[in-house]
């Protein structure tokens, strides 16, 4: 098929007006005018001739390099009919849009593996696809649709999905640690201004233009924003993955970067007990050693001794005994509460989405369980059990009837956002030291491990899809517990200067004895003594 480049400008006859066209004298100039291409390409299906037409080009080098660009694409279908067509069809659609010439080894690929030659998807159009055909419970998207607004589609939403590169994911992550610093500059800016606001009085005239003048100033300012931790980009990193795994199979992709892309790894707080020492450092400078605290037995037993009287007693109990989550509490079912057989399955689970509540299956398949009950948690839930039906009584015909273990007075499902919020309060009125609500099921694990409970079925009572999760969670163990440890493995080991020591002390204490005794036998005589010389 044939193909040229020809030079030729848009100067006009003075007198007719018409094109001059090869006949510009000026032309002569390479600098004049400039160069254009075009090529033949195989005829349409009803036979209508066709031909790709570029023009614009400054340099006859540039004209002749996209020439052959377009040659070579051709030559890729010369072995087969068809594949010439959906080559001619994609030059077509190129030359009609302007777009860039495609890749050829892209090319080449795309028609190996039978994909759409024109396909141009965007990250963002294909992450709003991906969206659009998830089928997960309500509070998954509301993660996943956060992760695409906030940081991926700003960011390379506008990249196509077949040109996105792992450096290109590496400077993005980069960036979004970089503005962690921008954030919490426009917070202390937000926090300074509120607190001035604050400190301005509402009568006056210049006082309610300073307040005026600092509102404004306020709404103008970006809102409060939590900065991008290394656990959150890792999320984003999966969100994308996830997404990008999904594009494979519809054939716009072969390689997913995401799953490539180096991060900071995510540390998880480690859980630390409030031992006496944290506390007295605590009540001193008001800061918690760890974001994750566990209390001790007696702590939890003064707890749960504080909130005896409590309406919500027998859950604080489940949770502090049996480590169901918040959100396992607050969807159990009486219907899978088998007081007679001293246990409890966990069925369900209220979640919020934002600030909405529903209900969801368990968090995975592990924590589809059934959890053993002691005899004194059954007992407690027989008289919460009791508690509940009289409440049903006194509301009548306004009871309503969700079948719930623990619930609000009218029968209603608890909002696990307000029962968090209740156990907070509960705990600044108990004077303990502060934990977190899931902290109370941290504790849980760990008396059932201070118990000599096998791991195994620590992490079955709580769910954890693996015992790894359990063994990595609870490394802290309660102080008596580590001691014992210690003392057990310091009894295995035969040293030499430890032989002597107790030897050491064995002698000393013998001798100490020995002397007590010769004091005792030496007052006992003196005693004596004077007794015979009073007579």
């Amino acid at each position: 098929m044939k193909g040229s480049t020809y030079h030729r400008c848009y100067c006009r006859d003075a007198e007719t007006g018409k094109p001059l066209g090869k006949a510009c004298p000026k032309l002569r100039s390479r600098k004049h005018g400039s160069y254009s291409i075009r090529q033949e390409l195989p005829n349409a299906e009803d036979g209508t001739r066709r031909s790709f037409n570029r023009a614009g080009y400054e340099t006859l080098k540039e004209a002749q390099a996209d020439l052959d660009h377009v040659r070579g694409l051709l030559a890729l279908g010369k072995e087969d009919p068809e594949d010439l067509a959906l080559v001619a069809e994609l030059l077509v659609k190129v030359a009609d849009e302007k777009a860039q010439l495609p890749d050829i080894e892209e090319t080449r690929r795309r028609l190996k593996t039978g994909q759409d030659l024109s396909t141009r998807v965007t990250v963002g159009e294909w992450l709003d696809t991906w969206l659009g055909g998830k089928k997960i419970r309500k509070s998954g998207i509301t993660r996943y649709e956060s992760d695409v607004r906030v940081h991926l589609k700003p960011r390379i939403g506008h990249v196509r999905v077949d040109r996105l590169r792992v450096s290109m994911l590496a400077e993005m992550f980069t960036a979004i640690a970089d503005a962690n610093e921008e954030i919490l500059e426009n917070n202390a800016l937000r926090h300074a201004l509120k607190a001035e606001l604050a400190t301005v009085p509402i009568k006056g005239v210049e006082n309610r233009a300073r307040r005026k003048a600092l509102r404004a100033e306020l709404a103008e300012m970006p809102p409060f924003r939590r900065t991008t931790g290394a656990a959150t980009r890792q999320r984003i990193r999966a969100t994308l993955r996830t997404a990008l795994n999904a594009a494979i199979p519809e054939g716009l992709i072969t390689f997913n970067p995401a799953a490539h892309v180096e991060l900071d790894p995510a540390t998880k707080p480690k859980g630390l007990v409030w031992t006496p020492e944290r506390v007295a450092q605590w009540q001193e400078t008001g800061v918690k050693p760890s974001p994750v605290m566990v209390w001790t037995p007696q702590q939890i037993g003064a707890f749960l001794d504080s909130v005896a009287d409590d309406r919500l007693y027998a859950m604080w109990h489940v949770i502090a005994f049996r480590g169901l989550r918040r959100g396992e509490a607050c969807g159990q079912p009486w219907s899978e509460t088998n007081l007679d057989g001293s246990s409890l399955t966990v069925t369900a689970q209220l979640v919020q989405d934002g600030w909405e509540v529903e209900e969801s299956d368990p968090k995975t398949d592990g924590s589809f369980r059934t959890v053993a009950l002691d005899d004194d948690t059954v007992a407690v839930l027989r008289r919460h059990r009791e508690r509940q039906q009289k409440e049903r009584d006194d509301w009548g015909p306004a009871w309503k009837d969700t079948g719930r273990v623990f619930t609000n007075e009218d029968g209603s499902w608890l909002h696990p956002g307000k029962v968090t919020d209740m156990f907070e309060r509960l705990v600044a009125a108990s004077g303990l030291p502060p934990i977190r609500l899931h902290d109370l099921r941290h504790g849980a694990a760990t008396l059932a491990l201070a118990g000599g409970v096998d791991m195994k079925v620590v992490s079955e009572m709580l769910g954890h899809s693996s015992i790894k999760i359990t063994s990595d969670t609870y490394t802290s163990v309660l102080p008596e517990i580590a001691k014992g440890a210690a003392e057990a493995a310091a009894r295995l080991v035969p040293l030499q200067r430890k032989a002597e020591a107790e030897a050491h002390a064995k002698a000393t204490a013998k001798a100490a004895a020995e002397a007590e005794k010769a004091e005792r036998k030496a007052r006992k005589k003196a005693k004596s003594k004077a007794k015979k010389a009073k007579r």
